[in-house]
């Protein structure tokens, strides 16, 4: 099961068999799945966030006879959020309770969910615990990731002298082997490869399969693995991407972008101009002040201020799943 709320949740895990082969059954997202009666069979619960709009946490069919627990804007059935992605044979009781869990969990703060996309739907849940196809997936011969510098990401046991087991965590292998390699939190793989996936995913499932392992620590990669999920700085290479996409196709400038995000500065002879280095470096184009290489990083308050007010898009078109 692939939740955003901690795994020690009681919620019934079972082993997941099933066949591995590409969905058909859902391209994209069908809003037919949002309307009608059949809808309502699929509520879970509604509520009012922070802002005082109402939401509701509902039920998609997903691959293979598995369940998407999604949270959504009630109003314009938008703002999908996966909350949880439930196997076939998991007891038709957990979705509520995931629901009522997540709901408990996320009042009164900035919890986020990631952005729920069409893959979701062709996809199964991330493996349980009990399934032996973790072994291979999770093996430190096979969570082996490159960034674009050839560096390699692997999930590895290291001994510590102060603890008396060794700990799980990520560690980057320079692309010179004279080099040693050093220990990473996921934050920092995911901001290497840009990327949230494989590395949260590889992430859930080793604290799946050692959730009982009392011959490894995973305290560590536990809590960098919630921090990255619930964190509200979120990846910009979508936003980039999306924003020079829309420079090249409209014809637009970066100085026009800025302005209409409210970054304007003036010269000497009160002419007006967009800030356009504040933009580039919330895109990750110029690095900040005093860094030698642009951030991949953006706060989701100012990635949705430059994909609402900037390029006229929802802020889920531009935010990385």
């Amino acid at each position: 099961m692939t939740s955003t709320i901690p795994l020690q949740s009681p919620i019934d895990h079972r082993s997941s068999h099933r066949d591995s082969g590409p969905s058909k059954r859902f391209a994209r997202l069908s809003p037919r799945l949002a309307r009608g009666s059949q809808e309502e069979r699929h509520r879970l619960d509604r509520y009012c966030d922070s802002a005082g709009r109402a939401r509701e946490v509902v039920v998609h069919d997903g691959y293979a006879g598995s369940r998407l627990i999604v949270d959504r804007d009630a109003i314009t059935l938008g703002d999908r959020r996966l909350v949880a992605h439930l196997a076939a044979d998991e007891p038709a009781g957990n979705a509520a309770l995931v629901c009522r869990r997540y709901l408990e969990e996320t009042h009164g703060s900035r919890h986020r969910c990631r952005a729920v996309t069409p893959e979701d739907f062709e996809i199964p849940p991330l493996l349980d615990a009990n399934d032996g196809r973790l072994e291979s997936s999770i093996a430190q011969d096979h969570a082996e990731l490159h960034d674009r510098n050839g560096a390699c990401y692997r999930l590895e046991r290291l001994a510590r002298r102060e603890m008396s087991i060794p700990e799980l965590r990520w560690q980057r292998h320079p692309r010179r082997t004279t080099e040693a390699p050093v220990p990473v939190s996921v934050r920092e793989a995911v901001a290497s490869l840009e990327s949230y996936e494989p590395i949260c995913a590889f992430t859930f499932e080793a604290l799946a399969r050692h959730h009982e392992d009392c011959d490894v620590s995973t305290t560590i990669l536990r809590a960098e693995l919630t921090r990255v999920q619930e964190s509200p700085i979120v990846l910009n290479r979508r936003l980039r991407q999306a924003t020079l996409a829309v420079i090249e196709r409209q014809g637009l400038s970066m100085s026009e972008i800025a302005i209409r995000c409210g970054r304007v500065k003036r010269d000497s002879k009160g002419n007006e101009s967009g800030e356009t280095s504040w933009l580039a470096r919330r895109l990750g184009i110029l690095p900040e002040g005093g860094a030698s290489t642009p951030t991949p990083w953006i706060h989701s308050d100012v990635l949705a201020l430059i994909a609402r007010s900037g390029l006229g898009l929802s802020p889920r078109e531009v935010e990385l799943g």
